[in-house]
């Protein structure tokens, strides 16, 4: 018996864009404050950059995914696609709104003004995490 994979560059970009999440949001957002000479405007300003690599990197994993449908002909616009309409509803918020946010109080905390407290980090990992779980099962219907 032969299986047969539909749409494997769809697949590929799920999979590195699940991959890049992890990597960035759980492995080096907190990692890179734990090296030596690393203050906290430094870590900012690496956190700055990274996570606008990020967020344009994702980017181009929905374009990729969004491509690989059209060309396998086969709907994207269905309510079953709801596991990727999410990851993408959120990276919307976050390209918009979180992201924008949270880089004002890095220039804040990096030109040393007082930032008040904030849950916007929290709402970032809480956004990733739901990225990721929703990305896991839309690469298992792809497989289906």
């Amino acid at each position: 018996m032969t299986s047969e994979v539909k749409m494997p560059l769809a697949i590929a970009a799920v999979y590195l864009w699940i991959g890049f999440v992890c990597a960035i949001s759980f492995m080096e957002a907190w990692l890179k404050f734990r090296a030596p000479g690393v203050t906290l405007p430094i870590g900012l300003g690496i956190g700055r950059l990274v996570f606008n690599a990020l967020n344009k990197t994702e980017w181009v994993f929905v374009a990729t995914i969004v491509a690989s449908f059209f060309i396998s002909k086969e709907t994207l616009f269905t309510f079953d696609k709801i596991t990727f309409y999410i990851p993408v509803a959120l990276l919307i918020i976050q390209t918009f709104w979180l992201l924008p946010a949270l880089d004002a109080r890095a220039e804040m905390h990096i030109k040393g003004l007082e930032v008040p407290p904030s849950n916007m980090h929290f709402y970032y990992v809480a956004m990733e995490i739901i990225k990721i779980v929703c990305l896991v099962l839309f690469s298992i219907k792809l497989f289906k």
